[in-house]
């Protein structure tokens, strides 16, 4: 796992399909807040986006970058930044483990380095509130189409 801000939640679905829901980028801005846009630019052999182009409202000021990627993971999946002007890194995992038939918890790691001067405290602060607005999102989506 990551080492960064790590929170998990309860869902109540089918981890497959929180991995599903998860997976669709594209509608990312219709649930994880502070999502203004995503452009997946590739596709693995398999469909899944293998980098995408993001457009996030980062508080201080709105952020790009892309991330590419990686599945070689039995229980999620996880990716990483390209680093650009806006972020020095930026790395996340998704884990999904089954607590039952229709039921997961879901893991979010995620450490986040900008490229420009923000107090440790304050990174700290976001990563927190990235991870939870990103899971309580994630929760409510899956549940409500699942």
């Amino acid at each position: 796992m990551i080492a960064g801000t790590v929170q998990s939640v309860e869902v109540s679905a089918a981890p497959q399909h929180v991995y599903e829901v998860a997976l669709d980028l594209e509608a990312y801005t219709e649930w994880a807040g502070g999502v203004k846009s995503v452009v997946i630019t590739s596709e693995d052999d398999y469909g899944r986006p293998a980098t995408a182009d993001f457009v996030v409202d980062g508080m201080i000021k709105e952020i790009s970058y892309t991330l590419k990627y990686d599945y070689a993971y039995d229980n999620g999946f996880a990716w990483s930044a390209v680093p650009n002007s806006d972020l020095k890194s930026l790395d996340g995992r998704y884990e999904f483990n089954s607590l039952g038939e229709n039921c997961c918890e879901v893991v979010y790691a995620l450490k986040v380095d900008p490229a420009f001067t923000v107090p440790g405290f304050l990174r700290r602060q976001a990563e927190k509130q990235i991870v939870g607005t990103a899971l309580r999102g994630l929760k409510k989506r899956a549940e409500e189409n699942a």
